[in-house]
């Protein structure tokens, strides 16, 4: 598997929109715009929210998945949608649409099962978590381990290079995680990047290894395994000459 560097002079975000990040924009803003007009229904599109309670006692695990397509208001919308294109658009050009969907939900879930989890722990069992930011904090730190001296915007406002920024936005979810509950699940937000960084480190050790080192240590196992069976045979029939190579 091969990264490519994000170089600093190029520019993709403006007016191309690859089809991965296209469509999470769409249905995130779809998604809105009903809870937003439900009106009676919006108690029945709130099941689709994480709520701890409903995950662990009652099995309800597609929370885990449609939680991120749920927002809050519309700045939390429009700055999940905004990171989500700055961040992801280069992401899935280096990676493709099919593993950048899987990276981006791998990271979603991820987030949302440490969310329940120490919900759980602490006994709060009927909070409602909602919103893209434990997969777009996933998206921030692939973008700061494999383009870390990108220049990108903090708060889309201040010059940054991207790794600083990921230090920066890791330490205060790590912070406010510890603090009083604000009505943020910063939880989630450190879980997207634990996941995150658990599947790119996982990938690197892969491609480092090899898959042709992989396939001869694969092929080397099934051949001693055969040898291993074949001298079980010779010794039920009483021929074990003891050749085997």
């Amino acid at each position: 598997m091969r990264y490519t560097r994000y170089p600093s002079t190029r520019s993709s975000f403006y007016g191309y929109f690859p089809a991965g990040v296209k469509w999470l924009l769409i249905i995130n803003t779809a998604m809105f715009l009903l809870l937003s007009f439900s009106g009676a229904f919006r108690s029945d599109l709130m099941m689709l929210s994480l709520v701890p309670v409903a995950v662990v006692r009652h099995f309800l695990v597609w929370q885990l998945f449609t939680y991120m397509f749920l927002h809050g208001g519309v700045w939390h919308l429009l700055f999940n949608m905004l990171s989500l294109w700055m961040f992801g658009t280069p992401l899935e050009l280096d990676w493709g649409t099919r593993r950048f969907l899987k990276y981006y939900f791998l990271c979603g879930v991820g987030a949302g099962i440490c969310d329940v989890l120490v919900n759980a722990l602490r006994g709060v069992w009927t909070t409602h978590t909602l919103g893209a930011s434990g997969a777009i904090y996933g998206l921030l730190l692939a973008f700061g381990v494999l383009y870390p001296n990108q220049t990108v915007l903090m708060n889309f406002l201040f010059p940054i290079r991207a790794k600083y920024l990921v230090m920066i936005y890791g330490a205060l979810a790590l912070y406010s995680a510890m603090g009083e509950n604000n009505g943020v699940s910063n939880v989630a937000h450190l879980g997207g990047m634990i996941f995150g960084y658990v599947y790119l480190k996982s990938r690197i050790r892969v491609r480092s290894y090899g898959w042709a080192d992989a396939r001869l240590a694969y092929q080397t196992w099934k051949l001693q395994r055969a040898k291993r069976k074949f001298q079980v045979y010779m010794k039920k029939h009483g021929r074990d000459d003891r050749r085997v190579n």
